[in-house]
């Protein structure tokens, strides 16, 4: 995946995020099932709508597709995730074929027109590209629209040691005295765990690391900070755009939010790292019609005229366009979905104590934010908030606290 288009995908996240995670409730999105939608648009519009979207995709529109198409490439090399693209259009509908030519092969389908029939096929695609985790296609098919264009996202990781399940010991925050499923990891790998100084005060960030090349960060800011400003300062740290300080470097005390350091007696050398945090699960929905200027869909959605004339003759609109997104974080690892799905409308116109170590204890128990991250690229695929614990299994528990398991 190309630095620029990595960076153009990273930006759109973070500025959705930090628009639409407010910690009224948890949430998850993806910009990396938006933006190729996004991108294969600029290519065939128009008009006003050409530069509003190439401003929201932050690439030339002439370089879009191209560049949605390698990013869709490059997702699939990732192992443990799988993105799909899709395009239904009605019988009535020719398209250019220089646009339809730059979309991923095997990506077209036909709109019948029979709602009930339609319907069943997009549900079916969906639910068939994400494993059953999102079941429906985000699209009202009761405006018959000529054409929907979607994006399938699908993620899987396990951690290469898994948490161990402890009972929940909740004292802050609005967790507290909840009966949760708490997780714990201990390590002796202090740089799992960092501190970033943030437009809205300092981020604590926990790296999880995947098998699969995907890395979980949860990011944990002061009880007062913003939700969307602590997920979006997160992703500046994780993509390296604002300096961390690691858990070797960082001052005893209390340097970050949730972190408390200092020294203990040890039986060897090693330093350690205790981490204490909940398994969650997320849904997000979203219309992204909402935040139509960030998504470039200002001019796009005005019905009264069309703007895609690279697309096809007949005059097109942007008529709906939805998210629906689901992740789960638990002992054995992480799970993140999302289904994206852009209906257009017609326009109207054209043993002996003998060391003393450092020891670091961070914790987790309050809302927090997360991200996942391709090691490589730094490509944000997943960001969310976390704003309530699973409720704790009832035969999960089997912990001990002498356990290293390096993370």
């Amino acid at each position: 995946m190309r630095d620029v288009t990595v960076r153009a995908v990273n930006r759109l996240t973070k500025h959705w995020a930090g628009a639409v995670v407010t910690g009224a409730q948890g949430t998850v999105l993806t910009a990396a099932g938006v933006w190729p939608l996004l991108a294969f648009l600029a290519d065939g519009a128009g008009g006003p709508a050409r530069g509003e979207l190439a401003e929201a995709v932050g690439l030339p529109a002439a370089d879009a597709a191209d560049a949605a198409r390698e990013l869709l490439a490059g997702l699939n090399t990732v192992r443990g995730l799988a993105a799909a693209t899709g395009l239904w259009t009605s019988r009535e509908l020719p398209l250019e074929e220089a646009w339809a030519d730059r979309l991923p092969h095997g990506t077209h389908g036909v709109l019948t027109g029979d709602a009930d029939a339609d319907r069943k096929a997009l549900d079916g695609w969906a639910e068939r590209q994400t494993d059953g985790r999102v079941d429906h296609m985000p699209v009202p098919l009761d405006a018959d629209p000529p054409m929907v264009l979607a994006s399938a996202f699908g993620l899987r990781t396990k951690w290469i040691r898994p948490f161990r399940a402890v009972p929940a010991d909740l004292t802050e925050g609005p967790w507290a005295g909840r009966d949760a499923f708490g997780l714990y990891r201990g390590s002796s790998l202090l740089d799992r765990v960092r501190v970033a100084e943030a437009a809205c005060g300092p981020l604590t960030l926990l790296e999880v690391v995947g098998t699969t090349g995907v890395d979980v960060h949860l990011v944990l800011g002061e009880p007062g900070a913003r939700p969307g400003d602590v997920v979006s300062g997160g992703i500046d740290a994780v993509t390296r755009v604002v300096p961390t300080v690691d858990g070797y470097a960082l001052p005893d005390g209390s340097p970050g939010p949730g972190l408390t350091i200092g020294t203990q007696l040890s039986l060897d050398r090693e330093p350690r790292l205790d981490v204490e945090t909940v398994a969650f699960s997320v849904t997000g929905t979203h219309d992204l019609l909402e935040q139509a200027r960030l998504f470039g869909l200002e001019t796009a959605a005005d019905v009264r005229s069309g703007h895609f004339p690279g697309i096809g003759s007949v005059p097109l609109a942007v008529g709906s366009a939805h998210q629906a997104a689901v992740a789960r974080f638990d002992a054995e690892g992480f799970e993140a979905s999302a289904v994206t799905a852009l209906g257009m409308a017609v326009g109207c116109g054209t043993a002996r104590i003998r060391y003393r170590t450092r020891r670091i204890h961070a914790s987790f128990q309050r809302p927090f934010g997360f991200l996942a991250v391709h090691r490589t690229s730094r490509l944000v695929l997943a960001a969310g908030w976390a704003d309530e614990p699973l409720p704790c299994p009832s035969d999960a528990w089997g912990f001990d606290p002498d356990d290293e398991d390096d993370f």
